[in-house]
């Protein structure tokens, strides 16, 4: 596999990065215009989330076509010069392929509707009656997982929107098709690509009721999905590409093959279990602090287990379809700054590839927005209907959609002062938090005290250690739960990590500090105690052993 320890990827969300032709909605030209600022950032790899034509039910991955750009972003020209621009300044360009699903508007799913045996195969359609789908499966939208279809007297599978319809990856004609794609864009001068919901594309034999879940137990990593992948890496090429798959509720076991260098699968996993630590009994629209105890756990398991085995992972706080980081588990008023350091050092230290993505290293915030009017994101309308629907008041709905909505993540990225953050000429598609005035590139850019400069600093601190690279990890652990910290050791080097995710001082004691040089931090100096030193509100500190 490539190599890709030493480098950190940067994920754009195009429509809301930078608006190029000033009709409010960012471009693919958008992006070929800042590649000076990600160059001067550090960036290796962008990711950037679907381009291709598509009626935009969730937002882009509803494919309708996997070789065509949508004029929303451009044209082909503009991703041929991105591409070439790109790699001029060292960069690599990652595209994000959704292989669970296409659109219900794909040239193949439209054959199927005609009744078109060859093209009803690409797509998994069972019999039934019109009042009784094929199983109860619930669909990760809402609803169940299934779809009549009356002309043809057949219901079709879609784990996510009804527009989405599930591929048949038991047909090879479809795997062929998929790998079709992937040395179309390979040809183009991609380097590398994202697997979107990769681990679902397997489904079981046998199609029955979940009388215990929702059904994902029948489909999650399925009986096929690691020949499929190691068939589809191996007839494209790309065992060298930087690769990562997006893993929906996975586990470790599995994460370890996709990984493992032996097995030829993927380069890295995407797994979301430490960002349900705030869900209240696992559901993501009831409220609850963060259990920072529950996080440390799962970071240990996955961190060490991974090493253990030889897997590797991707590491990140945000995404586009998460609440900023600062707003969530950090403190995005009286330590703003602090917090937003410290929850990027908790992740840019550890073992596995970080991922930035935009905005996050501005200390970006939750959009704030105070009427349902101004969310555009289809999950967040849905459930503020269902919240409503549950007996909550809309003052109720609306501050859990504050915290929860996949529209947090997706306001413009924050240029500078100027008006709609100078992310476009226009008004933007959505609405813009307040705090752009002083949380923008330009403002931060000339700061040498801020968040963007620091991580600057943890992303050159990478490519020049090869503890963080490759050394490998060890988790501390301290009775207070709100002490993220870790070991990092390669030979004789070694890093140790603290992070206090918490609102109180901490003690930390058995180091001599003098046996350490502090590396980088978000405060000045360390706190120095008769046994140890002293973690301040929000702290992180990295030391290396002289």
């Amino acid at each position: 596999m490539g190599n890709f320890k030493d480098k950190v990827v940067y994920q754009i969300y195009p429509k809301s990065y930078y608006d190029a032709n000033g009709d409010g909605m960012g471009d693919i030209r958008g992006i070929i215009e800042k590649l000076d600022y990600l160059k001067w950032l550090g960036i290796n790899d962008i990711w950037i989330t679907p381009v291709f034509v598509s009626p935009q039910n969730d937002n882009g991955y509803d494919v309708a076509d996997y070789k065509k750009v949508d004029p929303l972003y451009g044209d082909m020209e503009d991703l041929e010069e991105l591409i070439l621009s790109a790699k001029e300044k060292g960069i690599g360009i990652m595209l994000d392929m959704v292989f669970n699903h296409t659109s219900t508007e794909h040239e193949w799913f439209k054959r199927a509707l005609q009744g078109e045996k060859e093209y009803m195969d690409y797509y998994i359609f069972k019999d039934g009656e019109p009042d009784q789908p094929p199983t109860n499966w619930e669909s990760k939208f809402g609803g169940n997982a299934w779809e009549y279809v009356p002309s043809l007297k057949k219901w079709y599978l879609h784990l996510f929107d009804r527009t989405q319809a599930d591929l048949n990856w038991e047909n090879p004609k479809v795997r062929r098709e998929l790998k079709d794609v992937i040395l179309f864009w390979k040809e183009k001068g991609v380097t590398g690509f994202r697997f979107d919901v990769v681990n679902l594309i397997s489904k079981p034999e046998k199609y029955e009721n979940d009388q215990e879940g929702d059904g994902r137990r029948f489909y999650t990593d399925g009986p096929h999905v690691h020949e499929y992948l190691k068939e589809l890496v191996e007839d494209t090429g790309i065992a060298d590409m930087i690769t990562v798959g997006e893993m929906s509720s996975t586990s470790l076991e599995n994460c370890i093959r996709y990984t493992d260098p032996e097995e030829k699968e993927l380069s890295m996993c995407f797994n979301f279990h430490h960002l349900k630590v705030d869900y209240k009994d696992g559901n993501k629209w009831e409220l609850q602090k963060p259990d920072f105890k529950a996080l440390n756990a799962l970071f240990k398991k996955w961190q060490e287990g991974m090493e253990q085995a030889n897997g590797w992972n991707a590491v990140f706080w945000c995404n586009h379809d998460q609440p900023r980081i600062v707003s969530r588990f950090g403190n995005d008023k009286e330590y703003w700054k602090q917090s937003a350091k410290m929850l990027g050092t908790a992740i840019h230290m550890l073992r596995g590839t970080p991922y930035v993505y935009q905005g996050e290293e501005l200390g970006m915030t939750n959009a704030g927005f105070t009427h349902i009017e101004q969310y555009k994101d289809v999950e967040s309308k849905n459930y503020y209907e269902i919240l409503l629907k549950q007996g909550k008041t809309s003052k109720e709905a609306l501050s859990v959609l504050r915290e929860r909505s996949r529209d947090n993540g997706r306001t413009p990225m924050q240029w500078n002062g100027e008006e709609h953050a100078g992310f476009s000429k226009a008004e933007p598609w959505i609405g813009i938090p307040d705090n752009y005035t002083w949380i923008n590139v330009e403002a931060e850019k000339e700061d040498s005290d801020s968040i963007l400069n620091y991580y600057r600093k943890l992303i050159s601190l990478r490519k020049e250690l090869p503890v963080i690279q490759d050394g490998s990890v060890e988790f501390i652990s301290h009775e207070n739960p709100n002490v993220f910290a870790y070991r990092r050791s390669l030979g004789e080097e070694e890093l140790l990590v603290f992070c206090n995710l918490g609102e109180e001082e901490i003690e930390i004691d058995g180091i001599k500090t003098e046996d350490y040089e502090r590396i980088i931090g978000n405060y000045q100096g360390i706190a120095v105690q008769e046994n140890g030193f002293m973690l301040r509100l929000y702290e992180t500190v990295v030391l290396k052993k002289m």
